[in-house]
């Protein structure tokens, strides 16, 4: 299945809150966006079960309307960019030969967003390469692929972003999605433990730092993005 975009995350419910609104309008928009990667299972949340957080990714996935979603099980918390771990993501980068990946913030609050924006960086740089042999499901040998663009979504920290793409008309779809992990969020009637995520000001700030960066650029609403090259344009009216 050829795509036009991938998005990984290192857990469940990442790519929803970094960039649900844009996958949700490059679908609408008519581009194959047809998958999303977990790095894992989201097994170290303090709220819910790597079970509840299977059955929330899936109905965000239909929320969304992207047409794979897969989960790789790395540890959650203790997932190093090595190897290993960089072969099973060159695995799923061949096999869908996507032209844009989305992925994890640069620099943030948990320890995995880092290392899962790093991992799936090099993972997209070494998958290019003739001499890495990795094989699918099937046993057949994958051809090499790289990426076109890499681009990294912002999650907990307000990181400057490098541009924003306006998500005005999907940002229902964007906080349906996030909002179908009922066990991690705001809920007044849970009685699981408090976490920096399930607070209300939390769920609020997904919807207050889209508007925010819309704000900026005179839409309703955005979600930014870090590159890590420069981006090119072919003329100055392609800007907005």
């Amino acid at each position: 299945m050829k795509l036009d975009i991938l998005a990984l995350g290192a857990h469940p419910d990442d790519v929803e809150l970094g960039c649900g609104g844009t996958i949700a309008k490059e679908i609408a928009n008519g581009k194959k966006v047809g998958g999303i990667i977990d790095l894992t299972q989201g097994e170290l949340g303090t709220r819910g079960t790597a079970e509840t957080r299977f059955t929330e990714a899936s109905n965000a996935a239909k929320i969304l309307g992207v047409a794979v979603r897969d989960n790789l099980g790395f540890a959650d918390g203790f997932f190093v960019n090595d190897k290993t771990h960089q072969l099973e993501v060159i695995k799923m980068i061949r096999k869908y030969q996507p032209e844009i990946i989305l992925c994890n913030a640069f620099d943030d609050r948990h320890i995995d967003h880092g290392k899962g924006s790093k991992l799936v960086s090099d993972a997209c740089f070494l998958s290019g390469l003739i001499k890495i042999e990795t094989k699918d499901d099937q046993g057949t040998l994958q051809a090499p692929w790289r990426p076109k663009q890499v681009y990294h979504y912002i999650q907990w920290k307000n990181l400057e972003p490098d541009f924003v793409v306006d998500i005005s008309s999907v940002i229902d779809i964007k906080m349906e999605s996030v909002l179908a992990y009922k066990t991690q969020f705001y809920d007044p009637d849970s009685k699981a433990p408090v976490t920096p995520i399930s607070s209300k000001n939390f769920t609020d700030s997904v919807t207050y730092r889209a508007q925010d960066l819309g704000r900026l650029v005179g839409v309703a609403y955005a979600e930014g993005f870090n590159v890590e090259r420069l981006p090119a344009v072919g003329s100055l009216f392609d800007l907005k």
